[in-house]
């Protein structure tokens, strides 16, 4: 691998310094794996310990909820990269579940830095109990960077497909990003290509052209069956390009969307995406719709301050 390119910058974005903060050139995260209901597990992110706390968002995990003809699958929730469900979904569970779906979330794989593959196991085995405790035969899965590519591999390399009807990645990496950006000791940033990250699996699973994506991608973006929707901000600086988010497919199946086409002047970043209220409805829209969601849905534009 090539020498990295530096610059140097004032101060970079927060979640793309946590997601390759590296001390001594490499990668810093420890803990064993917490599962959907296990122990909370520590991870160390350039010496900062980021709790996977394994507390439920408000409206998720209710086992004894029961779809609705109305809403007969489930919602599964699925974080990204070093969050949690808490903090991942602490504004969409409540509004999805006030929709009335039954809404569930799980922590998986170390705050998501441990290998994509056996997350997707994990993610496999939760669904399986999300569907026994519910009696659905489906479930529509949301998932939020990592969390909205993961799954595509569990449907498609592990059978998963038979049991989503939808699945909506919210600035998914899809098809993995340019490179990794990190912080040096000298107060430079850089971004690495490539870059093996041992104690941070994911992070060079989720770098474009990797292995892992080369594998992922090989069957094609879908698979028959479920539908996919993608929402996409033009102001991503952790997955980029914006655009690889996207998937190919019929439009009976895939829908693509950037936010800034829908709202323009919505300027909402990679972080904070599960957050915004435009893309509450954008997900609805997704959940409602037969099929991805419809291009030619307009949500209501808040102001922007």
């Amino acid at each position: 691998m090539g020498a990295p390119r530096r610059t140097r910058r004032p101060r970079p974005s927060l979640i793309a310094a946590a997601a390759a903060a590296l001390v001594g050139g490499s990668l810093l995260a420890a803990g064993p794996a917490a599962g959907a209901s296990g122990t909370p597990a520590p991870s160390l992110v350039g010496g900062i310990e980021l709790p996977s706390i394994d507390v439920s968002p408000p409206g998720a995990n209710d086992w004894t909820c029961r779809p609705t003809a109305e809403r007969p699958q489930p919602v599964v929730l699925v974080h990204g990269t070093f969050e949690d469900m808490l903090k991942n979904w602490s504004t969409l569970a409540p509004y999805l579940s006030a929709q009335g779906y039954c809404v569930f979330a799980l922590n998986y794989g170390t705050n998501a830095t441990g290998p994509v593959r056996d997350s997707a196991r994990e993610l496999a085995s939760f669904v399986d109990a999300v569907l026994g405790a519910t009696g659905a035969r489906k479930v529509d899965v949301v998932g939020h960077s990592q969390g909205g590519m993961m799954p595509r591999y569990w449907m498609h390399h592990l059978g998963g497909a038979k049991k989503v009807d939808d699945l909506v990645g919210i600035a998914p990496s899809n098809h993995g990003t340019q490179g990794v950006l990190v912080a040096y000791p000298d107060g430079t940033f850089g971004t690495v290509v490539g870059e093996e990250n041992p104690l941070c699996p994911a992070c060079s699973d989720q770098v474009a052209g990797s292995a892992f994506m080369q594998e992922l991608n090989a069957p094609g973006d879908t698979v028959r069956g479920p539908s996919y929707t993608v929402i996409a901000t033009k102001y991503d600086e952790v997955v980029t390009p914006y655009t690889s988010q996207f998937l190919d497919g019929p439009a009976r199946q895939v829908t693509n969307i950037t936010i800034q086409d829908v709202c323009p002047l919505n300027t909402i970043e990679h972080d904070q995406a599960p957050n915004d209220p435009v893309v509450h409805q954008l997900v609805a829209n997704a959940l409602e719709t037969d099929g991805p969601a419809d291009p030619a849905f307009r949500p209501a534009c808040l102001p922007v301050p």
